[in-house]
């Protein structure tokens, strides 16, 4: 797996918003392996780096959660990186707050994100999937996932959740999603069912 994605929507007003939550985790894998700065490339924000011995691409797509499919396209064409070696970082509703889980393929959930990188690259890319909650009622989606992350929530378990993803992220780029997800969960155990909305 040589490209990591994460999706977002680009500027000061989405940053710390439910929906950005894979623009957190690529910045805090920057962190963690000392990738160098971002620059403007393929309409999205790129970085190349070293985790586990072998180079890697960060990218933030800045076009918008909707087209973010064509960032990834023109970053995977450009390196030649197939859709199997691409891993995609996203906010999952249908998660509680805390959870995360790793798939391969699928489908896109109503997630605008990956249906535009569905549409360009098709399904056969791995998703990381970092569970946010659901408002309760489908009407409240799209106010609910732009909203900001709570104070409570950052210090409860986002965090804690990005903190051990880009700590770990190495195991999944080595290809044992199961050992990445079972080191995460020993690291950061989500908040009691009680919290979930």
């Amino acid at each position: 797996m040589r490209l990591i994605v994460g999706l977002g929507n680009p500027g000061p007003r989405y940053a710390k918003n439910r929906h950005n939550v894979g623009f957190v985790a690529i910045d805090a894998i920057a962190r963690r392996y000392g990738f160098p700065a971002f620059r403007d490339r393929f309409k999205g924000e790129l970085s190349e780096g070293v985790i586990g011995g072998e180079k890697r691409l960060l990218l933030k797509p800045q076009t918008f959660m909707n087209a973010s499919g064509e960032a990834v396209l023109a970053a995977a064409s450009f390196y030649k990186i197939p859709p199997s070696e691409i891993v995609v970082i996203h906010d999952e509703i249908d998660l509680r707050p805390g959870k995360l889980r790793v798939k391969r393929g699928g489908g896109s959930a109503g997630h605008n994100g990956l249906r535009s990188i569905d549409a360009l690259l098709g399904a056969d890319y791995w998703r990381v999937r970092i569970g946010v909650g659901h408002p309760g009622v489908k009407e409240l989606v799209q106010p609910y996932v732009l909203q900001n992350f709570t104070a409570e929530e950052i210090g409860e378990w986002v965090g804690p959740l990005i903190d051990a993803v880009a700590e770990t992220i190495a195991l999944l780029l080595a290809g044992d999603s199961a050992a990445f997800m079972s080191e995460v969960a020993r690291r950061c155990a989500p908040p009691d069912d009680k919290a979930e909305p």
